[in-house]
């Protein structure tokens, strides 16, 4: 997650600012990558290391909302990223620990510790002082209400990562069990072949297969090579990002896979403002201390309570 996930926002920032202009183009490369963890799954069920979990109808029906919400929450990032620069976006996808909190309290019954409810509290307010900056850092040629609508969907998209955590550990919790690691990458693999079902029926419907050939030829630095380099690594590096995550909360809980996800947006931002020059007011600067503060208050409230229950 700290590496993959931090590695695909950039490249999906890299993927515009050299000339890409289609959301379900972006949405679909993440997706596109699904069969990864299949080419994983297969020597363990050809050696007898794993077997694979019979495909029941409310198994099949939970991979297919998951499928259907990831897609969704794709698109939403991809238009985040088309409007709002890359250390922003990262900033206010922060926000998804909030959601995590709430929808893993909710959905997967976790409990909330005052560390994390602390957490939740300051990383929120460091979204908010990135809202209260938000003219600052306008890219050219966005009109504000763009800006707007990419921090608006950057915030729904958060949120509807909180519930897809959640969602899925609901499913290991009930459906699919903890046996062995192999169901993490089961659900992954299934639940990135729905979404991309999905996401290639929008794709279709845009005309955005023809489309990208016209894209990889206008493409900044390299052209089609380029274009190519590009999507063949947003797909790798999403696919690793969501293993991270989805195995995070199959072996700890949704508010750690949210809390490691808003550990990236230090990362994240860093690394935009080396690569891309965005810009670094003294708004985002408090943002990223304030969300950097977040983080470290509940990882030190985890290890407390942790003590407390072993002693």
């Amino acid at each position: 997650m700290l590496t993959a996930f931090p590695a695909s926002s950039l490249l999906s920032r890299l993927y515009y600012s050299d000339g890409g202009q289609s959301k379900w183009i972006l949405s679909w490369a993440a997706v596109a990558g699904w069969p990864l963890p299949a080419l994983v799954l297969l020597p363990l069920y050809l050696l007898g290391k794993a077997s694979p979990t019979p495909l029941s109808p409310a198994l099949c029906s939970w991979y297919a909302l998951l499928g259907f919400l990831s897609a969704a929450d794709n698109l939403m990032y991809a238009w985040a990223y088309a409007y709002l620069p890359a250390s922003t976006a990262s900033l206010v996808a922060a926000s998804s620990l909030a959601f995590s909190a709430l929808f893993g309290r909710a959905v997967a019954k976790n409990r909330l510790s005052l560390s994390s409810l602390n957490a939740v509290v300051v990383i929120t307010a460091g979204v908010a002082i990135v809202a209260l900056d938000s003219g600052s850092d306008r890219p050219p040629g966005v009109t504000a209400r763009q800006y707007a609508l990419g921090f608006a969907l950057d915030v729904l998209g958060s949120a509807l990562h909180g519930l897809i955590f959640a969602l899925s550990e609901l499913v290991f919790a009930r459906v699919l069990g903890r046996r062995s690691f192999h169901v993490v990458l089961e659900q992954q693999a299934a639940v990135s072949l729905c979404a991309f079902a999905f996401t290639s029926a929008g794709l279709a419907a845009a005309e955005g297969f023809p489309a990208m050939r016209r894209e990889a030829a206008r493409f900044a630095r390299g052209g089609e090579a380029a274009y190519a380099n590009v999507m063949v690594w947003t797909a790798v590096t999403f696919q690793l990002g969501v293993l991270g995550g989805t195995g995070a909360l199959f072996l700890a809980s949704t508010v750690l896979a949210g809390v490691l996800n808003a550990v990236r947006v230090p990362l994240t931002s860093v690394a935009a403002v080396i690569w891309f020059h965005d810009p670094m007011s003294g708004f985002k600067i408090l943002a990223l201390v304030i969300t950097v503060w977040g983080f470290a208050s509940y990882m030190v409230g985890h290890t407390s309570v942790k003590k407390t229950s072993a002693s």
